[in-house]
């Protein structure tokens, strides 16, 4: 067989081995899947044990390929709602180590039915820092790390940043 034959036919079968490995990352990127739903009692310190200071949280998180979705919810002890925050953006990065995905919160939606100042402290504090990110660059980067995980019992600890929460979630699907 000619040298240049061979060569043709190693170059082919690089090609084709490049472009088999192109696609399964590409694959297991578009692939990667995160729902969480989460929840958290908080409790407003000032309040000085009053049933008023005290609230749920609940936050849903949905991490599909390259994009996210984090949707908190705020409910008085009575059930009725207290406000909501729902965010969307992308997955800039993931730090595999630590479980850590880094998201570049494009929009920002807030309940309008509830008075500002009857928000609980926590919801206050979450669009105050995102409203001053989205004003300073138009992005809001936040950050959501698996402290601990259990497939098994479909159970995560989850610390979302930079709004300090730490919430008990139900796994719903984890295809990391």
């Amino acid at each position: 067989m000619a040298r240049w034959l061979k060569w043709t036919i190693n170059l082919v079968i690089l090609t084709a081995l490049i472009t088999a490995c192109g696609v399964i990352y590409w694959q297991s990127i578009t692939n990667r899947t995160l729902i969480l739903n989460c929840s958290s009692e908080l409790f407003d310190r000032h309040s000085h044990g009053n049933v008023d200071g005290k609230y749920y949280l609940l936050v849903d998180v949905l991490i599909a390929a390259n994009n996210a979705q984090i949707n908190y919810r705020y409910f008085n002890v009575d059930g009725t709602s207290a406000g909501t925050i729902s965010m969307q953006g992308k997955v800039e990065k993931i730090e595999a180590n630590s479980m850590t995905y880094q998201v570049a919160v494009q929009t920002k939606t807030e309940s309008e039915l509830e008075k500002h100042k009857d928000w609980p402290e926590h919801m206050k504090y979450l669009s105050y820092i995102s409203s001053l990110h989205f004003n300073a660059s138009g992005i809001h980067n936040l950050s959501v790390e698996v402290l601990d995980m259990d497939d098994t019992k479909d159970y995560a600890v989850v610390l979302f940043q930079p709004s300090n929460t730490v919430c008990g979630c139900r796994i719903v699907n984890s295809r990391i």
